[in-house]
């Protein structure tokens, strides 16, 4: 018999996001609202006080009322400061990292599981390439018309032809700013530093990155001390990676209590593959190992096929090579975009690549048993909820990886 939630603390993970984690809190209470009018339950946001960010989420589900403090673990400083490149930066960058993915054979063997965040990796490549030839036709176009003007208006001069490729070449660097300007539109440089930022290390965590997950896991330690019924861990996209090493450290430090709060740990969206798969990520490929064969907690991974971003239905541990023999976690399955949301939903969504890498934190038309705000603000802990419950059908968990070694 499961003992049923009455509190629950929930520490959320984002991915590689420079936001204020305000838009989390914006974006549960939007559509917390909008699932709890679909599906008949109440969810109501209040704030929170603490000197870490979060809010407080009071759930009527099913008739049980729960309490459920939701805590964000802020990285946003460390991927603002990855950010800071000028543009020719940017472009090294874009070598480096193509290098590395491709000289490593990690590229190749993505391409094997999907192509949808493989397609999503080579994009910001295809654009920046893209925006720099548009440059340098520019200035090269541009010069030469400059030039014929000049020699037609007041005769040939090499001087004017200079002062004329200068202008052009002017013209071509304001376009490449604009560019990088707009790039809330066009999203190249922001992708680009989102996988340099794993590739810069060749897989292995940045110094910065280790020291905050250090006090990401120490947080959860607090928690597991508490006065909780669940202690429930939600890592979306890069942050489910993150999120692996930080309970794998957690564990194994002996941090969890002989009677204490369920330990759960959620992760949607995952691209756990573009870090894995690199060669010296052997910190990520052990916590994998390690985890996956844990019974301290319960770890559900939730992708769905729509969304391009994921590396949808593929078993992180499974694909990157370190399955133990006793596996057990996690249990994969699909969101399932297509059958859980309304055609004209659907419509409006499919070609919003990164609205749908956010589905999993939003209300569904239909919800089948996956139900973000009912597992987070609802009276069963994740095990009890998806007990019994079947891996998708489609679940890919063959070996792919061509690097394997893991930290001692």
């Amino acid at each position: 018999m499961h003992t049923p939630v009455t509190r629950r603390k929930v520490f959320y993970i984002p991915g590689y996001d420079p936001i204020h984690p305000r838009r989390y809190r914006e974006l549960y209470r939007k559509e917390g609202a909008a699932q709890a009018a679909i599906s008949g339950y109440d969810i109501a946001l209040k704030p929170r006080k603490g000197a870490r960010y979060g809010w407080q989420v009071e759930g009527r589900v099913d008739g049980a009322e729960v309490s459920a403090e939701f805590e964000v673990l802020v990285w946003s400083d460390i991927v603002r400061d990855s950010m800071k490149t000028g543009i020719l930066a940017t472009y090294g960058q874009l070598v480096r990292t193509a290098y590395i993915y491709i000289s490593s054979g990690a590229l190749r063997r993505l391409m094997w599981l999907r192509k949808g965040p493989v397609i999503a990796a080579l994009y910001p490549v295809g654009m920046l390439l893209v925006q720099l030839l548009t440059a340098l036709a520019v200035f090269w176009f541009g010069g030469r018309l400059l030039a014929w003007a000049f020699h037609l208006a007041i005769g040939a001069m090499p001087v004017l032809t200079l002062a004329a490729f200068a202008v052009s070449g002017a013209a071509a660097i304001a376009l490449l700013r604009w560019f990088k300007a707009k790039d809330g539109k066009f999203f190249a440089y922001y992708l680009m530093h989102d996988y340099a930022f794993s590739a810069a290390t060749r897989g292995a965590n940045p110094p910065a990155l280790e020291t905050r997950m250090t006090d990401f896991t120490a947080a959860i330690a607090d928690a597991m001390a508490g006065d909780f019924d669940e202690v429930l861990v939600v890592g979306h996209s890069s942050g489910a990676h993150i999120a692996v090493s930080c309970l794998a450290d957690l564990i194994r430090l002996g941090k969890l209590p002989a009677i204490g709060p369920a330990l759960s740990f959620l992760s949607l969206g995952q691209v756990i593959p573009m870090v894995s798969f690199l060669p010296d990520a052997h910190r990520l490929r052990a916590d994998l190992h390690y985890l996956s064969a844990r019974a301290d907690l319960t770890w559900v991974d939730v992708t769905a096929p729509g969304d391009g971003c994921a590396f949808a239905l593929c078993d992180p541990v499974a694909v990157s090579g370190v399955s133990p023999r006793d596996q057990k976690w996690p249990l994969v399955f699909s969101a399932a975009f297509t059958q859980t949301l309304k055609p004209e939903t659907w419509k409006s969504l499919r070609w919003r690549f990164f609205r749908l890498h956010f589905q999993y934190l939003c209300a569904f038309d239909a919800p089948r048993d996956y139900d973000y705000f009912q597992i987070t603000a609802g009276p069963l802990t994740l095990g009890a909820r998806y007990a019994g419950r079947k891996p998708s059908k489609s679940r890919i968990d063959i070996a792919a990886s061509c690097h394997t070694t893991m930290a001692a």
